[in-house]
This record gives C-alpha cells, sequence and structure tokens, in this order.
C-alpha cells in the first residue's frame, strides 16, 4: 500500500503542497475529494456523523480514523477517552501531531488488547468489510471488541440509485454478486493505488449480517440514501 490517502492527510497538515484526492470505483468516473474535507469540525460533518458523535460514550474505539477529527471531537469536546484506529501510517501520524492521545497504526482485524463502550465506524463504515464473503469475519472481531453493554455505531449508503432502470421501471444490477460491492482506487499527486474491496450496504442485507453475527440492531437515522445503524450485543 502506497498510503496516498496518508499522504494526502499529512501534506495538507504540513501544509507541503496538498493537492485534492481523487476517487473512483468500478461503476462511477474519477470524483474529486478535498483533503481539506477530512480535517472539517463538527459544525460542517453530516446529519448521520453528527449523530453517532452525540451518541457515543464510554470508551471508544473510532475505527478508521483518517485525520482524526470524530476522534478529535470526541476527546476534545465531550472529554471521553478514544482510541483513533486506522491502517495509514501517515494519517496516525497527524492523528497523534493533532493531539490525539491514543492513535494506533494497525488493521482491525490485527487489533486487539481491549475492549470498548462504542465503536465507531463513519463515513460509509461497512466499507471496511471489503465483500459479503468475508463480512462474518468482520462483525465476529467487533463483537469481540465491543463491552457487554457497548455500541457499535455504523453508516452506509444503499446505492441502488446509481444503477440504470429500465422501460417498467425495474433496476439494472449486475447479475454476478452483490451489486453493493465494488473496486475502489485513490488517487493522488500522480499515483494510483492499487484497486481495494469496498461495500456498500442496503440495511437489510447489514441487518441479516448482523442478527447471524450475534448482534441486535436499530435504524438510528436515515438521510436520503444513507443511515445510520446501531448494533449490540443480543
Amino acid at each position: 500500500m502506497k498510503d496516498l490517502m496518508g499522504r494526502a492527510i499529512w501534506d495538507y497538515f504540513h501544509n507541503e503542497n496538498p493537492e485534492d484526492l481523487q476517487t473512483e470505483t468500478s461503476i462511477s468516473e474519477l470524483d474529486e475529494l478535498p483533503v481539506e474535507y477530512l480535517f472539517r469540525d463538527f459544525k460542517r460533518m453530516n446529519k448521520v456523523e453528527q449523530k453517532a458523535l452525540k451518541l457515543a460514550h464510554g470508551k471508544v474505539l473510532d475505527i478508521g480514523a483518517g485525520a482524526g477529527s470524530h476522534s478529535l471531537y470526541l476527546q476534545n469536546e465531550r472529554n471521553l477517552e478514544v482510541t483513533a484506529l486506522d491502517i495509514s501510517p501517515k494519517s496516525v501520524e497527524v492523528c497523534q501531531l493533532r493531539g490525539i492521545q491514543k492513535a494506533v497504526a494497525q488493521n482491525m482485524l490485527e487489533f486487539s488488547g481491549d475492549t470498548y463502550d462504542t465503536i465507531l465506524l463513519l463515513m460509509n463504515g461497512t466499507g471496511i468489510f471489503q465483500s459479503l464473503n468475508v463480512i462474518d469475519i468482520y462483525l465476529q472481531k467487533l463483537h469481540s471488541l465491543l463491552n457487554k453493554n457497548g455500541q457499535i455505531l455504523i453508516d452506509s449508503t444503499d446505492i441502488l440509485y446509481m444503477f440504470d432502470t429500465d422501460e417498467d421501471g425495474g433496476v439494472l444490477i449486475p447479475a454476478d454478486g452483490y451489486y453493493g460491492e465494488l473496486d475502489y482506487v485513490v488517487h493522488y499527486k500522480g499515483e494510483s493505488e492499487d484497486p481495494i474491496k469496498w461495500l456498500y450496504l442496503d440495511f437489510n442485507t447489514l441487518q441479516n449480517a448482523a442478527v447471524n453475527n450475534g448482534f441486535k440492531i436499530e435504524m438510528i437515522l436515515q438521510d436520503e440514501d444513507s443511515y445510520l445503524a446501531k448494533l449490540i450485543k443480543k
């Protein structure tokens, strides 16, 4: 991994000629992602993020922390004990430089040693699951990281709207696999990461997977095609 996302976050924080990130998926064209967006404060976050941060309590694990904006809010404004976790070493360095007291560069599946009252997976948190074929592995790992009465707050988007419809109103989706399984590519300063698997889940599919892995699940908030869900242990 070239850690292009981390390099962009590092460049922006250090004012080292940052450029916008470019992202694309197997069903969408190139899109600009301003690095500044990853440093936004609470007021500039969307409704789903704001709701999740308001619901967070106790000891928090922020998975996929990026530049650390969610962790910083919870640590500094909510006075919560937060661990920021991200696979990107450069991003975690910036989290530390921004003042996050606990920040770890590690794959979620390899992370261990503690349990949490709140686990956050935001900015399409289901993406980290990669595909339905391995979602059970990730949900079981989350189950092991959660305290008995803890909660997982996770968001996603039902991307069915991105597919064409036929003259009868039916949606034209691929015949093989689940329509939310995409290849995701990041570009920065003329370099490109290798494609990674990224998973967008409709709520019913997430619900079925959660129940099958020992969770109760509740829809907390829906904002157009995006939603926030809460998972607790059965």
